[in-house]
């Protein structure tokens, strides 16, 4: 909401006029009043956007009047005139709750940037309110946005996960949203204010999981040159995310499935049995449950984990949530890198929608991204839209009726190609992490 109406408050008539007339030539509707009982009168009486007061005044000064209003119900700006070259008076105004202060003698110049510069930090917050109460109480939880079936579908299963301390397993593709989902689940637990600890069991080698989790006695192994508390213990009370859970070894799993079923374990070298209420949720991109049938999941562990499955659907399949998340992430980015572009255009929401999108929400994400710090323009065109080739069909000649799988394939080949090999460019042109790209190439047998 832009500053439409100020108040003045100064006992010297000069310069109520002189402020008055230069903040009503910059279009402001203003009032005047001559010390600080009167603002406070004319404040309960009529909504203003911001007070601008003098320090030295009669009956009730300028520092009185900016207490009287942090300790009101009024949430208004307050702009401070103080003395000039004064430095104890601009630090203690600032101290009481300022937004901002001017020195005199005023000048035009130095009046009308004040001014812009509290309207602009107004808008933002204002901007920031709005769209965190729109995306909470509408369409999701911060980030975890949709409006589509498959989303309200995800978002009652959050609420009822979040009323229990169930093990929660949730799956889906890379990029769609996992790790948002447990954070909105812990967030709507009863374990809020407790910990919420993440570990990636992908990125961490395989003989120091363990020691991670479950920490370690000094002199264990080489390099344990001290006591390690681990995850499973900074976690205690509150919440345990092990993301991509596929990726640990049968020697973990069978200590993990342990410290499921007994609440409790011991450290690396260690012989004290330590007790922990730590609520675990998982996260896969792999189908455990065919890892299970093919021996390279532990079959009891997957129970354990799966007593409230949560499914992601990736964004091919819910385009309808593409507007909302592209209009979330043009409003971030702009905020964040200081861009002005306003919106996306048609035709560039009818190419999104068009998009097949192998990295679902992240690539989308990247995309949008890209484009708000790239364009100079206030609106994202086609030409601005700098999508890949991972966007189109009709670029990458998909031949009809083809899976999935071998649609993945296929554009990872071609893009691989493009690149000339180089793994790092495939993995950001197609908006996924180097981690995926390497698996893929693995699994497809690719280059």
């Amino acid at each position: 909401m832009s500053i439409e109406n100020i108040l003045v408050v100064d006992d010297e008539p000069l310069i109520r006029e002189l402020l008055e007339e230069i903040l009503k030539k910059e279009g402001y509707s203003v009032n005047t009043v001559k010390n600080g009982l009167s603002a406070l009168k004319k404040i309960k009486e009529h909504h203003f956007d911001l007070i601008i007061t003098d320090v030295r005044m009669p009956d009730m000064d300028g520092i009185t009047l900016l207490k009287k209003i942090r300790e009101s119900s009024f949430s208004i700006p307050v702009i401070v005139i103080t003395a000039y070259g004064s430095i104890e008076n601009a630090v203690e105004v600032m101290k009481k709750g300022a937004d901002d202060y001017i020195t005199k003698p005023i000048t035009p110049a130095q009046l009308k940037l004040t001014v812009q510069k509290i309207s602009k930090q107004r808008n933002l917050l204002q901007e920031n309110r709005y769209l965190r109460r729109e995306i909470e109480q509408k369409y999701g939880y911060k980030e975890l946005i949709g409006k589509s079936q498959a989303m309200r579908e995800v978002y009652k299963m959050i609420d009822r996960a979040a009323l229990s301390k169930s093990t929660v397993l949730i799956s889906g593709e890379t990029g769609t949203g996992k790790e948002l989902v447990a954070r909105a689940i812990h967030h709507r637990s009863s374990r809020r204010d407790k910990p919420f600890i993440s570990v990636n069991c992908a990125a961490l080698p395989k003989d120091l999981l363990e020691s991670e989790l479950f920490g370690h006695e000094k002199g264990s192994f080489t390099g344990a040159i001290s006591k390690r508390e681990g995850r499973f213990e900074l976690a205690d009370k509150g919440t345990l995310l092990l993301d991509e859970i596929s990726a640990t070894i049968p020697a973990f799993q069978a200590k993990l499935l342990r410290v499921l079923q007994e609440e409790e374990f011991e450290r690396v070298g260690g012989n004290k049995t330590i007790k922990v209420d730590v609520r675990i949720i998982a996260t896969t991109n792999k189908n455990l449950k065919k890892m299970v049938e093919k021996g390279e999941f532990r079959e009891d562990l997957y129970y354990r984990l799966n007593v409230i499955p949560i499914h992601l659907p990736p964004l091919r399949k819910r385009k309808e949530d593409i507007p909302l998340l592209a209009q979330f992430f043009l409003k971030k980015y702009n905020h964040k890198n200081g861009g002005e572009v306003k919106e996306i255009s048609k035709e560039c929401f009818k190419i999104m929608e068009e998009c097949l999108w192998p990295g679902n929400v992240r690539e989308l994400e990247n995309v949008i991204e890209r484009a708000v710090v790239m364009n100079k323009e206030k609106t994202i065109l086609p030409q601005n839209f700098a999508l890949d080739i991972s966007c189109s069909n009709e670029r990458i000649n998909l031949p009809e009726n083809i899976t999935i799988k071998e649609m993945e394939k296929k554009l990872i080949k071609e893009t691989l190609q493009k690149m000339k090999g180089n793994r790092t460019k495939t993995a950001k042109t197609l908006g996924v992490s180097i981690r995926t790209i390497r698996n893929k190439i693995k699994e497809y047998q690719l280059w």
